[in-house]
């Protein structure tokens, strides 16, 4: 599946209808892949991909920059060639706006949709703590259930911290150590925990937390990066 970004716009082909119609399919191949409840990583790709265009669509300057460059000059004194853009009124800088604002109320159609299937599942998704937790919950255990292959997912979660010049940034981290079948985990919970902390002696007393589901959608693509989300909101509340 051909991935939408600005790049591949510029890039596409120069003919106007061709180029509709190839980005028509890439819209069509992701709205049959929120038919069937996947998510991720369309709906993430999407959203990046709308931002591209209102920016560019926000601001000729941006958009002059994508265009190729004509020669304007020779700098004898530095021996280089010297470009400028083409420039707002050349016909690729017109034919690019135009396609800029024929796509963009598409793929911003398709984010609601999607958007609307996420908060969907979100509903059907609550957190859960096993046990009493403790007072450092960067790291400990999460039980994700996964109710059309009737397993629970036994993952170990870390949050890390990262910054950048401005602002400080939070990133959930998970391993799997494992799997039950989804009527194992019916004994409590905390059974679990304490089977985690006699084999895995580096956490004495994890935070623990186990989630429940009530869809049975697909794990990868939709249940387990929404409930990740979830999650994060969870620890950092």
């Amino acid at each position: 599946m051909e991935k939408l970004t600005l790049e591949s716009i510029l890039a596409g082909p120069t003919d106007a209808e061709l180029n509709q119609y190839r980005i028509l399919q890439a819209l069509k191949e992701r709205r049959e892949q929120f038919s069937r409840n996947r998510l991720y990583p369309w709906l993430a790709e999407l959203v990046s991909f709308v931002g591209e265009l209102e920016d560019l669509q926000s601001s000729r300057d941006g958009m002059a920059r994508k265009l190729p460059q004509r020669l304007k000059d020779i700098d004898p004194d530095h021996v280089h060639l010297v470009y400028e853009p083409a420039g707002g009124d050349t016909p690729e800088f017109t034919k690019i706006m135009e396609l800029v604002a024929w796509v963009l109320p598409l793929v911003r159609r398709l984010v609601e949709e999607g958007a609307g299937l996420y908060d969907f599942v979100e509903k059907h998704i609550n957190i859960e703590e096993v046990g009493i937790v403790p007072s450092y919950r960067e790291e400990g255990y999460w039980f994700v259930p996964d109710p059309k292959e009737a397993v629970v997912h036994i993952l170990r979660y870390e949050v890390t911290i990262f910054s950048d010049s401005k602002e400080k940034y939070r990133s959930l981290k998970t391993r799997e150590m494992g799997s039950v079948e989804e009527g194992s985990v019916r004994r409590p919970p905390e059974t679990l925990k304490l089977e985690l902390i006699r084999k895995y002696r580096d956490l004495p007393n994890p935070a623990t937390y186990i989630s429940e589901i009530d869809i049975d959608f697909p794990f990868v693509e939709t249940l387990l990066p929404v409930a990740k989300r979830k999650f994060m909101a969870h620890l950092c509340s």
